[in-house]
């Protein structure tokens, strides 16, 4: 069964070209916003994620849909010669060149503008590509699963961070409640963007998560693939090689 397309307007414009302009819209509050609506475990996940990648020691790293560079950031931990940071929305990148700047770290990280479907790089040029909270947004999966794909090196490492759904008690019904009612209220007063907010949630319960992604992966051509379940299954972590 073909699973609805979930847009954050519901316009008559593509989701890739919703998804630019929602976060373009909430550029300027996106990051108070995403470690205030998780009460700071992101920052935890993110750790969980850079730790995957310690023992392969990537020099050259791919941060696809970097948003305003956090996972960027915390890729530094790595010690690599240097991470680009790609992302469809300018809004967003703006907001990420000015944090890179001040942080001193522009020399090593460079934002560019990008689409994660059609990536301006030769095959095999990265060590590792990274992904937070970001291919749920992806209009065609499959083709941008694929193109991550191209420009990782063989036994290069892909480590994709997402939200998922709980299924325990009592995870599963409080973050259902959060997720209708608090992200949405916060995102309308505090984002002044109620519609992106509530298409957070909406754009998860549509995710083909856990073994129906990891069996894409497969599908793909991704090796070794595994899938770890975070906070409860609020975010899942999947690694794949190639």
């Amino acid at each position: 069964m073909t699973k609805p397309v979930v847009k954050p307007y519901n316009t008559e414009q593509s989701k890739k070209e919703e998804v630019t302009s929602m976060f373009n819209n909430i550029a300027h509050r996106y990051d108070f916003m995403n470690h205030f609506l998780s009460l700071g475990i992101d920052r935890i996940w993110r750790r969980k994620a850079v730790n995957a990648l310690k023992s392969l020691e990537p020099k050259m790293l791919l941060d696809i849909a970097t948003g305003t560079g956090d996972f960027a950031i915390a890729l530094l931990k790595l010690k690599p010669k240097k991470i680009i940071g790609m992302d469809i929305s300018k809004g967003m990148l703006e907001v990420g060149k000015k944090k890179m700047q001040e942080r001193k770290v522009d020399h090593i990280i460079d934002m560019q503008h990008g689409d994660s479907e059609n990536l301006p790089f030769e095959s095999e040029t990265f060590d590792a590509v990274t992904v937070a909270f970001g291919v749920r947004n992806f209009e065609n999966l499959k083709l941008g699963l694929s193109e991550i794909l191209r420009v990782t090196r063989s036994g290069g490492k892909v480590v994709i961070l997402e939200f998922s759904k709980p299924k325990k008690f009592p995870i599963k019904q409080s973050f259902a409640l959060y997720s209708k009612y608090v992200i949405p209220f916060f995102g309308k007063n505090i984002a002044k963007d109620e519609k992106a907010y509530a298409y957070l949630p909406e754009s998860v319960s549509v995710f083909p998560e856990g073994k129906e992604f990891t069996d894409i992966l497969t599908e793909l051509g991704y090796h070794n693939v595994k899938a770890e379940t975070l906070s409860g299954g609020i975010a899942t972590l999947y690694t794949g090689t190639k």
